[in-house]
């Protein structure tokens, strides 16, 4: 039976004191479940008491520290002992790989990944914790993770798609099932200190099906490339100008949306005229040569004081959102002042009319930082390909000026040098014109 009590602590603390000799106490039946004893070590200006676990395992005997007296108290200590402990030690197993054994809950699941998230760098941590963040109210943030049925799951889902927000219902399926399947390859990952584990049975997410991919095809041609270009320029109605600059950025570069409106200072390389990105959606490092065209544009912004080239007009300590991109395009498209067109569409444009201009497949997909599958790009090319990239970029510069010049047709000697001509730079009254709400 248990044998310390809170005044024996109390007398054994002030006789360590006083005698400033270390005192232990044990509070255990003896060898074959262990014990848990109280150490009571004398310092220069008081004196600790840490709780440990001990066992006698192979003839030797063994220590594990489980926390301190009074922040844990006796009760507390002895449960976690008889939880943790007790039944590995009776078993003969080492109580150096014993650690807390109750099941983690909703809560602890979705930070756990979300600290995972952004522990590897992943952009989306953000997005994935706000949304997990209000999963977790409707779940239970308390509850057994290893609990969570489908059922369940599809309760929370079925509102979302209901009010017509399909692609929502399906990010927050998207959520919940990369949670629950990162925590049942945590539970056997020996590069985790985490103490808790999730004992997950399945994933509940697992048998829910995704919304149908609908793959885009859309592209711009010529003319509808001019026309936005030129709108963006100079547009109808006051707008923030980082906006029209970062998305005509896009319209010369191809990139993805999301590294282009995050562009920083840091990443410029005004000598070279090179972007260079150190993490990518991939996750391997990027760096393109830029056109002409975009090289000036970035040349004429002057970067806050934030290094941000395109600052949000709320918060100019942020960037602009790929999301604010989105929804400032799909304004101005619903007007009909500009094509029907979205982020991803400008992308596969800049690929479409590169190919035009002669840039190379490979290249293209190099200048887009499109992950090659192939065993020799994988695992032995290490080649960067800046000079063939300079040269891809060449063309491109070549032909879209000839695009926005009116000179609609590839023309002979166009591989020459034809960038004397540029078109208009943005005008001082649409740049200082009053800022729209981000």
């Amino acid at each position: 039976m248990p044998s310390l009590t809170d005044g024996e602590i109390r007398r054994a603390l002030k006789r360590a004191e006083e005698t400033g000799k270390q005192v232990s106490l044990v509070d255990g039946e003896g060898h074959g479940t262990g014990r848990l004893v109280l150490v009571m070590k004398p310092m220069p200006t008081r004196v600790t008491a840490d709780w440990m676990v001990q066992q006698w395992r192979d003839q030797k005997r063994l220590k594990k520290k489980i926390g301190s007296y009074p922040s844990m108290p006796l009760g507390e200590a002895r449960e976690i002992f008889k939880r943790d402990f007790a039944d590995m030690i009776q078993r003969g197993r080492s109580i150096k790989i014993a650690g807390d054994t109750r099941p983690g809950t909703v809560a602890d699941l979705f930070e756990a990944y979300v600290e995972h998230l952004k522990s590897n760098n992943q952009s989306s941590w953000k997005d994935v914790e706000k949304g997990l963040n209000k999963i977790a109210d409707t779940l239970g943030r308390n509850r057994p993770a290893r609990e969570i049925e489908s059922e369940e799951v599809v309760e929370v889902i079925r509102p979302i798609y209901e009010r017509g927000k399909k692609s929502m219902a399906d990010h927050v399926r998207s959520y919940i099932h990369s949670a629950f399947s990162w925590g049942t390859k945590s539970e056997h990952d020996y590069r985790s200190a985490k103490p808790r584990r999730f004992r997950l049975v399945y994933n509940p997410a697992a048998g829910i099906p995704t919304e149908p991919k609908v793959v885009g095809t859309r592209w711009l041609d010529e003319d509808e490339f001019v026309r936005l270009y030129r709108w963006l320029e100079c547009p109808d109605t006051p707008v923030h100008p980082p906006y029209t600059r970062a998305v005509r950025i896009l319209m010369l570069t191809g990139q993805r949306v999301e590294e282009i409106a995050a562009l920083h200072i840091d990443q410029w390389d005004a000598k070279e005229r090179i972007i260079d990105w150190s993490k990518t959606k991939n996750s391997k490092p990027h760096a393109i040569p830029v056109p002409g065209l975009a090289a000036e544009l970035i040349e004429s912004i002057k970067p806050n004081k934030s290094g941000w080239f395109f600052p949000s007009a709320k918060d100019p300590s942020r960037p602009i959102s790929h999301g604010t991109l989105y929804s400032f395009i799909w304004r101005q498209r619903d007007r009909g002042v500009i094509p029907v067109v979205t982020n991803r569409d400008l992308r596969r444009t800049w690929k479409t009319l590169a190919g035009k201009a002669g840039v190379s497949k490979e290249i293209r997909d190099r200048l887009q930082n499109h992950a090659l599958q192939d065993v020799s790009s994988k695992s032995y090319d290490r080649w960067n390909y800046m000079r063939e990239k300079r040269a891809g970029m060449k063309k491109w510069d070549r032909f879209v000026t000839a695009l926005l010049t009116k000179k609609r047709r590839p023309i002979k000697g166009l591989e020459d040098d034809a960038s004397s001509q540029r078109p208009i730079r943005e005008s001082p009254s649409v740049a200082g014109a009053p800022l729209a709400a981000e």
